[in-house]
């Protein structure tokens, strides 16, 4: 039987296993950390605390990955927000997204009627377009100048584009191409409404939302539906994210795959351009028929492989690949809920267990970009609060609690050759007091707080630049150009080495396709 080698045990490799194990192969997961799971993983952090450590919210992880990898027989249980979102835009006013989209209508009809009206055409144009994504999603993309294969693919997306009608090929080309601002000015007029739906634009995105492309990644966050199979929703991992990559290594290790944590890979070891193993730094040599990597494309190339085994203008392809999503990400252990100035009180309410998000206009969302290009972060930065414990109270002591903090606009370097390790402690003072703001009593209900800077995120989970899609989520690192164009088919410059992770097809989050995508590339191979 042949030995597959698999390169990180993050959820994307974990589902790769399980796909190659049902097919009969001899599996070997190498994880570089003492658990596996990546960077969706739960942790104590402070006794008594748990919670999400990067990864901290449900929605892209793929239906059919849940049925075929059985996780909810493994224990994996989702549930939904109460509340999809809450937005605190000043001390008086808030504007609160509701799974009702008539309740959310009502809302909006407060900052404007038109926009309110508007709203379902919208979400009807969004859906449409997701749709496209989702018939793409377990689909390998054809490669550019590739074979009889890539034809019929190319082929197959023309056959199914054709099917549009021309308002929505317009949709689509606009989401795919525009800037988020430049979409949502043609169909609201409130700025609050749409900074609310900006938000999503530059959720792991270090651009404004006037920056070309991030219509895109507005999209690319509601087409999942592995919140119950509710499309677009999001929800909580009991458990934490970890539970469902723990579930996932249920199922490896049911199948046979072996797994092997404190294991880091230093180098894939190439023979006459055929990859034919992996060195760890341990110096031990592990061989394979095949390597898989579950690494970005910019940790591979450029740190795994030697250089001498890839081509100088594929090299510079690789220095040249976007990475870096300006996000910086706290976990906080609290004595009490926040007690917001414009929705009073410390007692359990709705707004607590939606995505509470501070970014109240499109100026405050640009400028904090414009800021972190300036000075490495801004003294008003973007802030998305999820208090997990709130659905979930095994992750905190009774009547206490764990929030997230995802953080966008920080630097994946700071400028003038500062480094995050001597500003990490101020950026998250910056960001306490951010959210102290809207919420007086936070600061003082901090008990205890876990910091994973730019800096922090690289070293620990092995995502360069911070970036937690593996690489810049444009129209040049999309679809048949992820991560480069002429391998878009998951396979590499190398014969037998393989990408199965977040910087190939479809990009980032918690999706588990990539990994199932490889998966089927590979066994066509065998």
């Amino acid at each position: 039987m042949k030995d597959y080698v698999i390169i990180g045990g993050g959820h994307n490799g974990l589902v790769c296993a399980c796909y190659l194990a049902k097919a009969g192969k001899k599996v070997t997961i190498l994880e570089r950390r003492s658990i596996v799971g990546g960077a969706a993983v739960t942790e104590e952090f402070y006794p008594g605390f748990r919670n999400s450590v990067a990864s901290y919210t449900v929605s892209l992880l793929n239906p059919k990955i849940i049925e075929d990898l059985n996780l909810r027989e493994h224990g994996l249980e989702i549930k939904l927000r109460p509340q999809a979102n809450f937005f605190p835009l000043s001390n008086s006013e808030s504007l609160s997204f509701h799974k009702n989209i008539l309740d959310t209508q009502a809302e909006i009809a407060r900052f404007s009627e038109k926009d309110a009206a508007t709203l379902p055409d919208f979400y009807a144009m969004l859906e449409t377009v997701a749709d496209i994504l989702r018939e793409e999603l377990l689909r390998s993309p054809p490669n550019v100048g590739g074979g009889f294969v890539d034809l019929v693919r190319a082929g197959g997306f023309g056959l199914r584009a054709k099917k549009l009608s021309m308002s929505s090929r317009r949709d689509a080309l606009d989401l795919f191409t525009k800037s988020a601002s430049s979409v949502l000015d043609a169909w609201f007029e409130n700025d609050h409404v749409k900074a609310a739906f900006a938000f999503d634009s530059i959720v792991g995105n270090y651009a404004a939302p006037s920056t070309p492309g991030s219509a895109y990644v507005l999209l690319h966050h509601v087409f999942g539906e592995a919140a119950n199979g509710e499309k677009g929703a999001w929800g909580h991992a009991m458990g934490g994210m970890g539970a469902i990559t723990q579930a996932m290594r249920k199922e490896a290790e049911r199948l046979g795959v072996n797994i092997r944590t404190d294991a880091e890979v230093k180098e894939v070891l190439v023979d006459r351009s055929r990859a034919n193993g992996v060195r760890l730094s341990s110096g031990k040599t592990i061989t394979a028929d095949k390597v898989i990597a579950n690494v970005g494309p910019k940790l591979l190339y450029s740190r795994m492989i030697d250089e001498q085994h890839l081509e100088p203008e594929f090299r510079r392809r690789v220095r040249g690949f976007r990475v870096g999503s300006g996000t910086f990400r706290m976990n906080v252990a609290l004595s009490e809920l926040p007690d917001f100035i414009c929705k009073p009180g410390t007692h359990l309410q709705q707004h607590h267990q939606s995505g509470i998000v501070i970014g109240p206009t499109m100026t405050y969302l640009e400028q904090a970009f414009v800021d972190a290009t300036q000075y490495g972060w801004s003294t008003h930065p973007i802030v998305e609060i999820l208090i997990p414990s709130t659905i979930d109270p095994t992750l905190a002591p009774e009547g206490k609690h764990v929030a997230s903090l995802f953080c966008q606009q920080f630097a994946p370097e700071l400028p003038q050759g500062k480094s995050w390790d001597d500003y990490r402690d101020q950026a998250a003072k910056t960001i306490i007091d951010t959210v102290t703001h809207y919420a007086p009593n936070f600061r003082d209900a901090v008990i205890a707080q876990q910091i994973h800077s730019p800096l922090d995120l690289e070293r620990k989970f092995g995502l360069m630049g911070g970036d937690i899609f593996h690489g810049a989520l444009g129209l040049d690192q999309l679809w048949s150009n992820r991560p480069f164009m002429g391998f878009a088919d998951y396979r590499t410059p190398i014969q037998d080495l393989y990408l199965c992770g977040s910087g190939s097809h479809p990009g980032g989050g918690v999706t588990g396709v990539p990994g199932h995508n490889a998966a089927m590339e590979i066994l066509r191979d065998r």
